[in-house]
């Protein structure tokens, strides 16, 4: 462990002190200069980003930025604001990344450049403990007794299509609906993104609810100018020692394996209320 705190000493002194002679401009500079790095958000995907009962914003991609801060010497300041608006803020120059459980695709690629992945996730089932314990892959869930709710227009809905075409797909209006139809015992399982499944599952613990392993693949990445080498460089190192001194592992599992920072939620997401995943 001595080792990877020297290298990490190492590695933040590498990055902060040659800025000055760097051929190009890097927004590190202005970061430097004025003292604070602006991050955009949602505040609407927990665990990842959310809005806390005291108005702050708190979960997995926060506690990041706050050590991204920390490691360059700076303030963190996070803007929230809508998913269509993070991208256009970075190309505008109004903040200086987002960190909102982004997930790395094609097409945003071509707008901004991408870190990472911190974390993949991907489409999962939230049904009972028993259920997840012996489920295998979808062969388990393609047959057509297997009563399956998925919310309209979302990676859910397509992905279950795909994956599970002999099973008994029903459509819901919203997300809080299919989690209803799991709650009555309507359907056997809903298809979300991890992060909603796991915080569903905390949400209604006394259910005996579980989130399964994810069925896909998408990686989240913090979203950057495309034009800064050297600002991309050094939060691509970050994350690097973040991953080898076991911080990022920590993270993960204090935001995804425990109920307990829910505790900070305001009432009506305690209640049941939820969010709109943004990836």
């Amino acid at each position: 462990m001595k080792k990877i705190k020297v290298f990490a000493l190492l590695f933040l002194t590498v990055c902060l002190f040659p800025v000055g002679s760097y051929a190009g401009h890097s927004r590190i500079d202005s970061i430097l200069q004025t003292g604070t790095l602006v991050v955009g958000t949602t505040g609407h995907y927990p665990p990842l980003t959310v809005e806390s009962k005291t108005g702050e914003l708190m979960g997995l991609d926060m506690d990041m930025v706050k050590l991204m801060a920390k490691a360059m010497g700076v303030k963190p300041v996070i803007k929230k604001m809508s998913i269509d608006d993070l991208i256009p803020a970075l190309e505008k120059g109004k903040i200086d990344m987002a960190v909102a459980g982004l997930s790395i695709t094609p097409k945003r690629n071509l707008r901004v450049a991408f870190v990472g992945p911190y974390f993949v996730i991907g489409q999962s089932l939230l049904t009972t403990k028993d259920r997840v314990q012996q489920m295998k892959g979808p062969d388990d869930i393609n047959r057509p007794d297997f009563r399956l709710a998925v919310a309209e227009g979302t990676t859910g809905a397509e992905v279950a299509k795909a994956l599970a075409p002999r099973a008994t797909v029903v459509m819901a209006k919203n997300m809080e609906q299919a989690l209803d139809m799991l709650l009555e015992k309507k359907v056997d399982a809903l298809m979300a993104d991890q992060p909603f499944c796991v915080v569903a599952a905390f949400l209604n613990k006394d259910k005996g609810l579980a989130a399964s392993d994810p069925f896909t693949f998408e990686p989240l990445g913090i979203a950057l100018p495309g034009n800064d080498p050297l600002l991309m460089n050094w939060v691509q190192n970050f994350l690097m020692i973040l991953e080898a001194n076991g911080q990022l592992k920590e993270l993960k599992q204090y935001w995804f394996s425990s109920p307990q920072w829910m505790d900070e939620l305001p009432a009506d997401m305690k209640s049941g209320r939820m969010y709109k995943p943004v990836i």
